[in-house]
Parts: C-alpha cells; structure tokens; sequence
C-alpha cells in the first residue's frame, strides 16, 4: 500500500538529492533548522562542527535540492538567513531492484541516519531523564515489540502510526497546551532477514521454548522508567527535525 504524507514532509526521490543529503554536517544543519528555526551560516557552524565559510557551501548544496531556502532577513541584512523548507522529509529505496543507483544513494542515506541518531537514546538517559520530573519520566522510555507481519500489514502499521501523530505535528504552534513540551517519539522499523533462526516454520532446537509469536503472541519488552529503505525524519518542536514544527 502507498502511505500517505501526512506529515507534510518532503519526499526525497532523486538518489542525488539522497546523496547530497547523506552527509553528517547536512543532516545537522537540517536538524538545526528545523528544531531552532532560522539561521546564517555563522550561528549555524558551532553546532554542526564547521567553520562558517564550509557550513554556507553545504547550505548552498542543500538549497539546490530544494531542502533548505532562503529566510526573512534579521536586523543584520547583510547575514543572509535559512530556513527548512519543510517540517521533515522522507525518502524510499525504489522498488525496481534494477534500480541499483537509487537502492544504493537510499542505503548511504539510511545508514548515515542511523549513525546520526545512534547514541541519541543513551544520551538521553544519561543527561536528560535524570532531570524529569515524576510526571513526564513514567511516560519516558523505550518499546521493544517484535511481531510476524506482511509487507502490506507493516505499511499499514505505519500508516496507523502517522495517523494518530500528524494532527499534533501539523496543528498551530497556538494551540498547542501551555504546559508542552518537545518529545522526541524514534521509531526503528527492522524487519528481519529471510534466515534469521526462530522463524516460523523453522524446527526448534531441544528444549528450546517456545517463541510467543507462536503461541499467537507478539513478544514485547516493558517500558523503562523508522536494506529496502524508507526513513522520515521530522519532529514536532517549539519555536520554529527528523520533524520540526515552525
């Protein structure tokens, strides 16, 4: 099934466009953007690990896939301003296997994603759970569900999922309660490879339980305290990932 964008995100099918992105200071950059609003190369440079003369030709080369654009100039108008152009993005592998440029150029893009965000989640525990209060840590932490499912049945969970989001992604930052704050949800969708041992239909070793997929059960890991590739990246924020909201 086709999954609609109802995020709003820009969709990435240019496997140039996939390799200009795939680069850890543009992936910052963007991330910046979306999360803080807009920027010059100047304020942008301390945070995406290079000097201001290299961060403005990697905001050019952005802008020449459409991914970043010009902004309503500051006090200074002789800083010239960037923006998001849109809350996030998404991209997929073709689904062509002839399609070897785009299956590659999606691949580059999706594993320097996963190392972009890779340590975010400890990070998090390390610096920022401590801090929360009662309230807001017992809705913090992690799932980890593993469940049997179709191509099509996983594009549906998916879709579900953008579902329930996207009226809090995409509502007026006026309306949002005065008492919000960011939450960062991470989704890793990895379906496992045709011979990975304990598969349905597979034989057991001795004495091996029983799998709880088996028994009609999805196994699932307790709450503590997104290769065929597709991958979004957006954030709902304050003050206009990834998504980000403006």
């Amino acid at each position: 099934m086709d999954t609609p964008n109802r995020l709003g995100d820009i969709e990435i099918t240019d496997p140039q466009a996939m390799r200009a992105l795939a680069h850890p200071v543009r992936l910052a950059i963007l991330d910046h953007l979306r999360r803080h609003g807009p920027a010059t190369a100047t304020q942008l440079a301390p945070d995406v690990g290079a000097t201001p003369s290299v961060t403005s030709w990697h905001l050019r080369h952005l802008a020449g896939f459409g991914l970043v654009r010009d902004s309503e100039p500051g006090p200074d108008r002789r800083q010239r301003r960037w923006e998001a152009a849109a809350r996030g993005f998404r991209f997929e592998a073709p689904l062509d296997p002839a399609d070897e440029e785009g299956q590659a150029a999606a691949r580059v893009l999706s594993q320097q994603m996963f190392r972009r965000y890779a340590d975010l989640p400890s990070r998090w525990a390390d610096e920022v759970g401590p801090a929360l209060d009662p309230t807001w840590l017992r809705l913090a932490g992690l799932a980890n569900t593993r469940v049997v499912v179709s191509a099509e049945e996983l594009a549906a969970i998916e879709d579900g999922i953008e579902r329930v989001l996207a009226p809090y992604v995409t509502r007026d930052p006026a309306e949002r309660p005065a008492d919000g704050r960011g939450v960062l949800l991470m989704r890793y969708v990895l379906p496992e490879g045709s011979g990975e041992p304990g598969e349905p239909g597979e034989p057991q070793e001795p004495g091996e339980p029983e799998e709880p997929e088996r028994a009609g059960q999805a196994e699932r890991s307790g709450r503590s305290g997104r290769s065929g590739v597709s991958a979004r990246s957006n954030e709902a924020g304050q003050a206009g990932q990834s998504r980000e909201t403006p």
